[in-house]
């Protein structure tokens, strides 16, 4: 057999290997360690040895057959990959079996990645390279700023799992989720990522995890627009099943211990005792140290002062005294045995007990107990209600004897410890106050549980009442740092909204609180001396005072008075009914009066005259005599004494707008929104904002209301919307003028209006604030435009961005074409074109600039017949042509006919003249009919216009001729008759 030639230099490089390879020490266990291949379609595997570094021994373990894919260790035992058998594991260790778990947080374990990336959109995004999850030691803690922190896990599971682990989640001002993406990165359902808030203690969460690749997030971002300290989420042992298999058991923690074999968890060590890593057993603290359960080491104890004890008073004895008494802070954890130490204060003497609060009686054992239904009492005996009358239910806390059974007080750290410690309130007496706490930044809290709410039988039961109940308290806070006392409403059982806040020292006063849902069934108050965080404490004198506390209509209440009420019939046993609707109860009579006209009933005072309230312009009462409402339509009287009349029916469905964005020191962009609800009779669709933060989806509804809403693509609804507030929920009047109520709407604030009046709509909110001692309230303007066809421009005040200049009264401008009054015949005019051939034609435009809209339409273009100018014209010349010639023709005739008479006359005259005195004889003295005249022979210019004239006016005689009297003289006759005509004319 031939063989091909052995090139030199690649002989030389075999020799090389195989000299170093034969220098190489046969491997050890410890050189090597054991895995599994994947595994193949029938579900089988390999076990092969993978050496620990490369090119340190020789001689590794030939790959062998291995389990089935399937197999799995049970809790408390783990693999011997040598064996390939399952074995216990030892004292001061544990395992999950099939499981991984992360407890031990001094750094972030293997495995799970940091992200943060910043929400907002702006062209200079946040920095948020510092806002991830940091680890704590016993757990990792969130972010609290508006970037939008992500801590992830990648797992692969050979079966189905769980994930499980335990949070703290105490602030609804971030937005915590949790959720998984699998192979196809499907996540899971967004409705079961929401985290539920806690209420003082950690929360455990469980979700199970299906087979193969599975990548666990858990987000959180804070919407901190107003500028307040946010709570972090707290994060602590995660545990994963499903891996099929763990090769090693996991050391105890510090803190922590084992004490035998196959454990599949480590237990904490009790208070005083201490524990090292992997222990099997916890060792007691010598006596002048101590240690917190669950502790690694012991600490020394510091000498005590007069911030480890508290002064209470004890419960009323047998014989009804009670003792101011001291007690130290519990668990102890300071020395009296120290020469600096301070002693606890003697207990003062006995003193009579104060009496039991409203409604309560004092027993024979000097207990307080509740009066029983239909009972009330002042704190001594309990009374039954006289007839006619009904108890007065709700509860009522002024002396403060014993913590109430409905209430507790609880700790929480802002660093959260294993500290046992769990007095945050005590009773004093005349009121409860805040102990000194064990850190500064400890919130104390003080919690008031409620089962619902129950309008008593006399009030009429109606869905547009506000008021189902309401809460007061009396209190005051003394401090000397940057104290917060807090009171918040629980909305379900698993979050408690912020309602107001105070800062600083607080003189003693009042504060009420509406209730309008059954849902609030809780009251937080909470104080925090400061936010500051310092190893010891400062400010432990700093403190908050509650006097008293009242919470009417309570279900499961007690009484404290009994009030008239009317009967369901003339029967003094009858029960209380409400008044008929429409009519309020005679102070101390039980007999009902009908209200005036238009008027509502006052939910928190259905008693007297006072009760009835009338609405305001241009509204009308509810069916129920509950509210007034609007229909949307009204009228407004001009200076002119002429009517407008506006329907706004049009915009009466709820409409979102919102501010000018806004941005926070890291740059997040949020928005004022609004939701509005302009009118509307019974039935209406309210305007709701909502907060959909958190789980408890906390909803508002009224006719105005507002949210912060923060744009987000971080989660899986488009936009945050938060801290939901209504500014109105009851309609005050709907008018022109610029004041109502107290409600200024002032005309500076927007541009004026071009020719009409804004018509005003005025609301007013029932719920008071620290800052609005009167309530929210809004005025928003309508105003006509024409040229707008939109139904949602609706404008804030250019100086005052928000809506609002005060932080009370918002203002709004709705300007629309649907804002305009209806249109009349007033409106329009019309115009009429000239006859063209027999037609002539009538249009009508709109009066310009046009102020109206809808209501009656332009009339069609109107087309009738007509005699045109030309024919008139011509009529009027033709007739004016005729009687000019008929009138010269009868001028020419006179004129002919009095020529002659002329010339007879003056012919006669002449003839006359000749004979003297005596006039000649003749046979006749007229002219025939006919007879001519000799005109030219005789000179006229002598005689006047008018002689002439009266010459031709002579009547004729009856047989035709004309009459001409004779004179004997005719010189004589001609002066006379030339003196009778000068004179004539005179005349």
């Amino acid at each position: 057999m031939l063989r091909g030639p052995i090139h030199p230099p690649h002989f030389l490089l075999w020799l090389l290997f195989a000299q170093t390879h034969a220098e190489l020490p046969m491997c050890k266990e410890s050189d090597y360690h054991f895995e599994y291949t994947e595994c193949d379609a029938l579900g089988s595997r390999w076990r092969v040895a993978v050496p620990n570094k490369a090119d340190i021994c020789t001689g590794l373990p030939d790959p062998v057959t291995g389990t089935q894919c399937s197999f799995s260790c049970s809790e408390g035992e783990f693999l011997n990959m040598q064996l390939q058998e399952c074995q216990k594991c030892a004292v001061g260790t544990y395992s999950l079996g099939t499981g991984v778990a992360f407890d031990e947080w001094d750094s972030l374990p293997p495995g799970f990645v940091n992200h943060a990336v910043t929400t907002s959109s702006g062209d200079a995004p946040a920095d948020c390279s510092n806002s991830t999850w940091t680890p704590k030691g016993d757990y990792v803690t969130s972010n609290t700023d508006e970037c939008t922190a992500t801590l992830s896990y990648t797992v692969s599971l050979k079966k189905p799992g769980t994930v499980s682990f335990e949070y703290f989640y105490p602030d609804s001002s971030i937005y915590f989720e949790f959720f998984i993406q699998n192979d196809q990165c499907q996540s899971t359902d967004s409705k079961s990522r929401w985290m539920k808030t806690s209420e003082s203690n950690f929360n455990k969460y469980r979700v199970e995890l299906s087979s193969g690749n599975n990548v666990l997030y858990w987000r959180t971002t804070a919407y901190t627009v107003e500028g307040s300290a946010v709570k972090p989420v707290l994060l602590k042992n995660i545990a994963i099943s499903g891996v099929a298999f763990t090769s090693e058991c996991f050391h105890c923690k510090p803190g922590t211990h084992s004490a035998k074999q196959g454990s599949a968890r480590c237990a904490p060590c009790p208070a005083e005792t201490y524990s090292n890593k992997g222990a099997s057993v916890c060792h007691q603290c010598e006596p002048d140290t101590y240690a917190e359960a669950g502790s690694g080491s012991c600490k020394p104890r510091p000498a005590c002062t007069n911030r480890d004890y508290f002064y209470t008073h004890t419960p009323c004895d047998s014989e009804g005294k009670t003792q101011l008494m001291y007690k130290w802070i519990e668990p102890k954890i300071c020395s009296e045995t120290l020469e600096e130490a301070v002693k606890l204060p003697a207990s003062g003497e006995k003193q009579t007990c104060a009496p039991c609060n409203p409604g309560f009686f004092v027993t024979n054992s000097s207990a307080c107990e509740p009066c029983d239904k239909g009972s009330y009492s002042n704190g001594k005996a309990c009374t039954k209600c006289p007839v006619g009358t009904e108890p007065v239910v709700g509860f009522e806390y002024k002396w403060w004897n014993t913590m109430p059974s409905n209430m507790k007080s609880d700790i929480l750290r802002r660093e959260f410890s294993s500290s046992g410690q769990s007095t945050a309130w005590e009773v004093a007496g005349e009121y409860v106050y805040t102990t000194p706490g064990d850190q500064d930044t400890d919130y104390l809290m003080l919690t008031l549980g409620v089962s619902g709410y129950r309008l008593p039988q006399s009030m009429v039961k109606d869905s547009e009442r506000s008021e189902l109940s309401r809460i007061t308290f009396v209190f005051e806070t003394t401090c000397s740092a940057d104290c917060k006392f807090y009171f918040l409403a629980g909305f379900n059982r698993w979050s408690n909204d912020e309602v107001e806040q105070w800062k600083g020292s607080n003189s003693k006063q009042s504060y009420s609180y509406l209730i309008q849902s059954n849902s609030t069934i809780s009251f937080t108050w909470t104080f925090q001396r400061t936010q500051e965080h310092n190893t010891e404490r400062k400010y432990s004198a700093d403190a908050a005072k509650i006097f008293s506390i009242h919470i009417t209509n309570v279900i499961g209440g007690v009484a404290s008075e009994c009030r008239r009420c009317a009967l369901s019939s003339a029967e003094a046993s009858s029960a209380c009914v409400p008044c008929p609707l429409g009519h309020y109860m005679l102070n101390g009579t039980g007999v009902c009066e009908s209200c005036p006209l238009n008027t509502f009933i006052r939910a928190d005072q259905p008693v007297g005259e006072a009760a009835c309230v009338k609405c305001g312009p241009n509204t009308q009462r509810n069916n129920a005599y509950t509210d007034c409402l609007s229909n949307c339509a009204l009228d407004v009287q001009t200076r002119r004494g002429g009517l407008l009349h506006y329907n706004f029916s049009s915009l009466s469905n709820v409409t979102g707008f919102h501010s000018s964005p806004r941005f926070t020191s890291k740059g997040l962009r949020y928005f004022h929104g609004f939701n509005l609800g302009l009118c509307g009779t019974e039935g209406r669709v309210p305007a709701t904002c909502v907060e959909n933060v958190t789980e408890s989806g906390k909803k508002v509804k009224g006719y105005v209301c507002q949210s912060t809403v923060v744009p987000s693509d971080s989660r899986s609804q488009s936009t945050v919307s938060t801290q939901p507030f209504v500014i109105g929920d009851t309609l005050i009047g709907v008018t022109t003028d610029t004041a109502l109520s107290g409600i200024l709407s002032p005309k500076w604030l927007f541009p004026p209006a071009p020719i009409l009046p804004d018509v005003i709509f005025y609301y007013k909110s029932s719920e008071t604030t620290q800052a609005c001692k009167q309530g929210r309230s809004g005025a928003l303007r309508m105003r006509c435009d024409p040229s707008v066809t939109e139904k949602d421009q609706i404008m804030l005040p250019s100086n005052c961005s928000e809506g609002t200049c005060d932080g009370c009264t918002f203002h709004f401008l709705w300007q629309s074409e649907h804002a305009c009054p209806l249109c009349t015949k007033n409106n329009y005019r019309e115009i009429v074109s000239a006859c063209n051939q027999g037609i002539q034609k009538t249009t009508y435009v709109w009066q310009q600039p046009l102020q109206c809209f809808g209501g009656e339409s332009l009339p069609a273009q109107n087309v009738s017949a007509c005699v045109s100018l030309d024919f008139w014209l011509k009529f009027g010349v033709s007739t004016g042509t005729i009687a000019a010639l008929l009138l010269i023709c009868i001028s020419c005739y006179f004129w002919k006919k009095t020529r002659k008479l002329q010339y007879k006359y003056s012919k006669l005259i002449i003839s006359s003249g000749t004979n003297g005195c005596e006039l000649p004889t003749a046979d006749s003295c007229a002219i025939m009919e006919g007879e001519d005249a000799e005109d030219d022979l005789l000179d006229l210019t002598k005689q006047s216009f008018f002689t002439k004239m009266r010459s031709f006016s002579r009547e004729r005689t009856s047989d035709g001729f004309d009459s001409v009297p004779l004179k004997s003289s005719s010189l004589h006759h001609q002066i006379e008759e030339e003196d009778s005509d000068d004179a004539y004319f005179k005349g």
